[in-house]
């Protein structure tokens, strides 16, 4: 990370700040983030107004005891003591941020710059004080215009709006669960009374951006930038195996509620799905490289990206060392990193290190897709939406008979220029029959 954009500012020029109260939102490449404040005292000026962009280490604000330009004397006739500033040297990207500085003395007040910093865990999960809860009346500084229109429009009272973002502060989400809560209501009484009818046509729910514009967010711009380049790199095509998942089902079925117990996590299909494709890894390296100029490079281990759709758009968290993990280890890593992604609590070094990637769009019902390699890696396993259907199997005495099943696409696309097609047809054979057999019983306690 190497600069960020200021996408929001959480206080006003003459405001209190209170240590490692949330002041500002952070866009970066990688992950949306609230910086904290690192001292106490007056927000005494704003140095990057918000869609701004600013390189790490540069100087985003004054805080200090010193009064603000904007805010009004207390004693006209006693001058506000002069705020003293520090210059701002940008430290490398790299560098760690400094501690936050102890309390300056009474007799010399001054006012510490906050400056830019790539996000790090510390500061996505900085823990708000009681005082930083608020909501309706008491929130002004901490809805956003959007969020206030979209209220007003809906005849939603703040004030009866509980904030489910940092310091209790109220988000569009909180605001439209508000809308559905009065419709749900609205419209019991008028079921409960009305006579049984027909089947109505389902209700078409117009989105709040139909018809406007906005400004295209970073991870928009990043996304969009960095697909055009991997496509227009690379030599990519696509290819697809049909997987009977009905032992993996049936497993899955009989072992969830133990697996949850004892684990501590959900099993759903993608840990068997994963584990699979790790083995296929294993045992076909070609997808588990990457062309660094003209050597090619076989990584010797399996750090599984894994995409994520949130509302902020597709970020990609990477299961480090997958290939050193059992089923119940996968499951922990997917359900951890996947709670973090759409909680937008990630950081960078949660995104970075992926040597093959597994994106599930079948989560959103889809059979299939071709999706884009991220370079610098040479392949990306898409995992369709499971679906029940007649299928031809074979019965005991080996008669072919017809029978309901649960079938399921796995699609690859890959770089040509590492891969071939009969590469990539081994490594999705090899996953067929792995998932097929279904011979996972050992890792379920089964």
């Amino acid at each position: 990370v190497t600069e960020g954009t200021v996408t929001r500012w959480l206080k006003e020029v003459g405001d209190t700040v209170e240590i490692d109260e949330p002041l500002l939102e952070v866009s970066t490449d990688k992950v949306d983030t609230e910086i904290p404040s690192p001292v106490a005292g007056t927000l005494l000026e704003i140095k990057v107004q918000e869609d701004e962009d600013a390189e790490v280490g540069a100087v985003l604000a004054v805080v200090g005891s010193g009064a603000a330009a904007s805010a009004p004397a207390e004693q006209p006739s006693a001058p506000a003591p002069k705020a003293e500033e520090k210059p701002a040297e940008a430290p490398e990207a790299e560098e760690k941020p400094a501690e936050a500085p102890k309390a300056e003395k009474a007799e010399a007040p001054k006012a510490e710059p906050a400056k830019a910093e790539a996000p790090k865990a510390e500061a996505a999960a900085a823990a708000p004080k009681a005082s930083d809860a608020v909501s309706g009346a008491e929130s002004s500084g901490y809805v956003t215009p959007l969020v206030r229109k979209m209220a007003a429009e809906a005849g939603v009272d703040l004030s009866n709006v509980k904030g489910s973002g940092l310091g209790g502060r109220i988000r569009k989400q909180d605001v439209q669960q508000a809308i559905d809560a009065q419709k749900a209501a609205a419209s019991a009484p008028a079921a409960a009374a009305a006579p049984a009818a027909a089947p109505a046509a389902p209700k078409v729910e117009v989105s709040s951006k139909r018809g406007t514009e906005e400004k295209m967010p970073r991870i928009r711009k990043v996304i969009g930038q960095r697909m055009t380049e991997s496509l227009h790199g690379m030599a990519q095509l696509t290819t697809a195996v049909e997987v009977d998942l009905t032992r993996i089902a049936k497993l899955r079925a009989r072992a969830k509620e133990d697996f949850a117990a004892r684990e501590g996590a959900k099993l759903t299909f993608l840990p068997f799905l994963m584990m699979a494709a790790v083995e296929g890894l294993k045992t076909y390296p070609q997808l588990n490289s990457s062309i660094e100029g003209d050597k090619i490079v076989y990584h010797g281990s399996e750090n599984i990206g894994m995409a994520a759709d949130t509302e902020r758009g597709l970020v990609v968290p990477v299961i480090r060392n997958a290939g050193d993990l059992n089923l119940a280890g996968l499951a922990r890593q997917i359900g951890d990193l996947g709670g973090r992604a759409k909680g937008n609590k990630l950081v960078p070094d949660d995104l970075a290190g992926a040597t093959f990637t597994i994106t599930n769009t079948g989560s959103g019902g889809a059979l299939w897709d071709t999706p884009i390699v991220p370079a610098p890696q040479v392949g990306i396993l898409g995992t369709g939406t499971i679906t029940k259907r007649p299928a031809v199997v074979q019965n005991a005495e080996g008669d072919d008979t017809i029978a309901i099943r649960s079938m399921m696409y796995l699609f690859l696309s890959y770089d040509h220029r590492m891969v071939d097609g009969g590469d990539a047809a081994r490594f999705l054979t090899f996953m067929k029959k792995r998932l097929e057999e279904g011979a996972f019983e050992a890792e379920l306690g089964l």
